[in-house]
């Protein structure tokens, strides 16, 4: 089992951000006890030099008696001694009457200022030596305080990193707080979701407000959720279509198998046949064209090859035998990439439509249509193959030119005159496009119907 941490995005979230904050401020620490004590170090050593240097400088004038108690001039710099060659004291402060010398490091004339730091039996002390004169036989002045308290423990480094640590559980406990307050939304969500089943897909997450990204996932869900519901309801009416479609040719076939078992000496069994054989052709046909469906898209790309429309259209033209002549304007060398077998279907299927609907005439066209940004010299690749079959029968009007791309969709207009079809054709066209990284619509013509195809060309040659 995975530890509580790793189960809990919050968990997580938290430990990172506690992380990152240590790994910050850590540092910056460490970074600012160096600072802190290199400030009061500079701070002591230069009230030891004041006091030193103003020493000096009363004995070079001659205004400091030997031998008397030297005033102290800067008041937190008690510890002063003048000690001469040898290391006889010659003057010291009060509080430095009865100390040892207070050093025994001497500056020498190229380097007349030392700061250093000494331990005496009762305390530790910061101190500057001063040399008074360039002569060899010059005194010292040795003027130094008490070390602070900041220094000679760690009572610094404590309360610095007690203050990084505070801040690290902070920032700990904020960002659980953050995130548990960014996350509820999304526990509502789960809770919502949880809530939906594959009976009633009506349910919708609630969308928080503004535009975060879990706003932005609230909507990707509700839009996934409408999709499924869409999607369903269509798996839903084609069962019903398809349950319709076959039963009607079921129904036809039964009744007439039961009138020859009824009345068998009035039965012409060829006429019996025939029809049941129709019916047999037309449940062969709904079956066919349903698991054609069914396999469309499905790893399409281990049996594309490049096709030309124009040698597609002529050999397909080559073995129909229809009842009205098909006019052609055929480009050469439209090449397309697809699966030759689908795209010959997209074809019979639509002049299989445009025969049922035209009055006199179909006509068929291979074309190409350029990229963007053609002739401009960026180069745009090969295109968009455009196949195109008109008729000039009954116009389809606009509300109903993406309806008829829907499965066991007639328009009641031409109920009557498409006897024989599947009510899959139109389907199985849309899907095969789909399928082909292409689309087929319904344009306008003068007086008909105009079904184009288009697909991505390419600059293929054909094997």
């Amino acid at each position: 089992m995975a530890p509580w941490w790793a189960r809990s995005l919050r968990a997580r979230v938290t430990l990172i951000a506690t992380a990152v904050a240590a790994l910050v401020l850590i540092p910056v620490g460490i970074v600012g006890v160096v600072a802190g004590r290199s400030m009061v170090t500079a701070s002591v050593f230069g009230q030891t030099r004041d006091a030193a240097e103003r020493v000096a400088f009363e004995m070079r004038g001659g205004s400091l008696p030997t031998g008397a108690a030297i005033p102290v001039p800067i008041p937190s710099v008690d510890l002063i001694q003048v000690v001469g060659p040898g290391g006889r004291l010659m003057a010291s402060s009060d509080a430095a009457r009865n100390l040892p010398p207070l050093s025994d490091v001497r500056p020498t004339a190229g380097n007349r200022i030392v700061n250093t730091t000494t331990c005496l039996p009762t305390e530790c002390v910061h101190l500057t030596a001063v040399r008074v004169s360039l002569f060899d036989d010059s005194p010292v002045v040795y003027a130094g305080r008490s070390t602070p308290e900041v220094l000679s423990t760690r009572i610094l480094e404590v309360v610095v990193f007690g203050e990084v640590a505070l801040l690290i559980a902070l920032a700990g406990w904020a960002t659980w707080l953050v995130t548990g307050r960014a996350l509820r939304p999304v526990a509502t969500m789960r809770t919502e979701l949880d809530a939906v089943h594959a009976g009633d897909l009506s349910h919708r997450v609630i969308e928080p407000p503004g535009d975060d990204e879990v706003a932005q996932l609230a909507r990707s869900i509700n839009g996934t959720l409408a999709r499924l519901e869409h999607s369903a309801e269509q798996q839903r009416q084609f069962a019903s279509d398809a349950s319709h479609e076959l039963r009607t040719p079921i129904a036809g076939l039964r009744a007439q198998l039961e009138s020859a078992q009824l009345y068998p000496d009035d039965t012409d069994i060829e006429a019996l046949v025939d029809s049941a054989l129709r019916d047999t052709d037309r449940l062969e046909a709904i079956i066919s064209d349903l698991l054609l469906l069914a396999r469309i898209g499905s790893r399409v790309d281990v049996v594309k090859e490049p096709v030309d429309l124009a040698d597609l259209v002529r050999q397909e033209l080559a073995v129909r035998s229809d009842k009205l002549p098909v006019q052609t304007d055929l480009t050469e060398g439209v090449m397309v990439e697809g699966v030759r077998l689908q795209l010959a279907r997209v074809l019979t299927n639509l002049l299989d439509n445009a025969q049922r609907h035209a009055e006199q005439t179909v006509r068929v066209e291979v074309g190409r249509e350029p990229g963007p940004g053609a002739g401009t010299g960026a180069g745009t690749g090969a295109g968009t193959a455009v196949l195109a079959v008109e008729n000039d029968g009954v116009e389809i009007s606009v509300g109903d030119r993406e309806r008829i791309f829907e499965r066991f969709t007639r328009l009641d207009a031409a109920r009557d005159r498409d006897s024989g079809g599947t009510g899959l054709g139109l389907a199985i066209a849309r899907d095969v496009a789909l399928a082909h990284r292409g689309q087929i619509c319904v344009e306008d013509c003068a007086g008909g119907a105009r079904f184009v195809l288009r697909l991505p060309a390419v600059d293929r040659q054909p094997r």
